[in-house]
């Protein structure tokens, strides 16, 4: 009997954390037990995402594993958030600016997963670190990159919770910084990549391209979804888990194969290891060469005086 009730269990989520109540009310457009499978398959592919690119890490040194580490922590956070939506979790009912009459998107409230957006905040960055590292783009153009990237991130957040036309100028704001992400991963990263070597620039193109190709297509699925109250909870389970498994695990994949013969130092990442010197011994030994009167400048003033001397 035991056996026969494990093998009849079904996923229940959607009943097990029950309705979720904002100010009195129901969110009565949300997921149903489909979508919550689909997000529960999508947190399958990320987790084993994640243990693939950490047991690749261990074939490499420990000074060359960067790239495993950032790619590793995209899948395993995007675990988590795929973990808490097919739990029917982290999410709030908000009322949508467009009240359909198609039965699958009609009702007062649409449930909005807010953990999406914690996941992004935290993932895209990581990505565009993982592309703009491998240009090796100097750091203050990744950290001003990063953080347009995150307006694009917070301002899609405020524009998902906003319940008036209102949502569309966020929506707009998002879109601008997202073309100026555009930019820098296809004009200024390009041109980088291009002056370290053809693998590189290989490599570059190839994750640049994909990732920038599919970021474009994030608006049309929130225009869609959170936006317009055009598709269903659950065709935005598919629409969105689509997207995060190309743009996570096969960019990851992809990433992690353009590095296979890619030596981070010559990218501009230089990392030492425990049982390595300090990083600084050579520039030590230079100035005790200068003290003890070694280098060619002191050279050339020895010899000036020694022929003034002579004269």
């Amino acid at each position: 009997m035991a056996s026969q009730h494990l093998f009849k269990r079904s996923n229940d989520a959607i009943h097990a954390n029950g309705d979720h109540m904002v100010n009195g009310a129901t969110s009565d457009i949300a997921i149903t037990t489909h979508g919550s499978d689909w997000y529960w398959a999508v947190c399958a592919v990320m987790v084993a995402s994640t243990i693939v690119f950490m047991g690749l890490s261990f074939t490499k040194p420990r000074t060359h594993r960067l790239f495993h580490y950032i790619t590793a922590a995209i899948t395993m956070v995007a675990s988590i958030a795929y973990f808490t939506m097919g739990s029917d979790l982290g999410e709030t009912g908000i009322r949508p600016e467009f009240i359909r009459t198609n039965p699958k998107v009609s009702g007062t409230l649409r449930e909005i997963f807010y953990v999406r957006y914690i996941d992004w905040v935290i993932t895209t960055p990581l990505l565009l670190m993982d592309i703009l590292l491998t240009a090796g783009l100097p750091w203050p153009t990744i950290l001003y990159t990063v953080l347009i990237d995150e307006i694009m991130i917070i301002t899609g957040l405020v524009g998902a919770l906003v319940t008036s036309s209102y949502k569309w100028g966020y929506y707009t704001f998002g879109c601008f910084a997202l073309f100026w992400v555009g930019w820098t991963l296809i004009w200024t990263g390009r041109k980088h990549a291009a002056a370290i070597g053809s693998d590189v620039s290989k490599t570059y193109l190839t994750v640049g391209t994909w990732t920038t190709f599919l970021w474009f297509l994030y608006p049309i699925a929130w225009g869609l979804s959170e936006g317009g109250n055009v598709i269903s909870p659950d065709s935005e389970a598919v629409f969105y888990g689509i997207l995060d498994i190309m743009a996570k695990p096969v960019f990851g994949a992809l990433l992690i194969w353009g590095h296979r013969g890619i030596d981070p130092g010559r990218l501009g990442i230089h990392i030492r290891d425990y049982d390595e010197g300090p990083s600084y011994t050579q520039g030590t030994e230079n100035l005790e060469k200068v003290a003890n009167g070694h280098n060619g400048h002191n050279g050339v003033t020895d010899g000036a005086t020694t022929s003034g001397a002579n004269v």
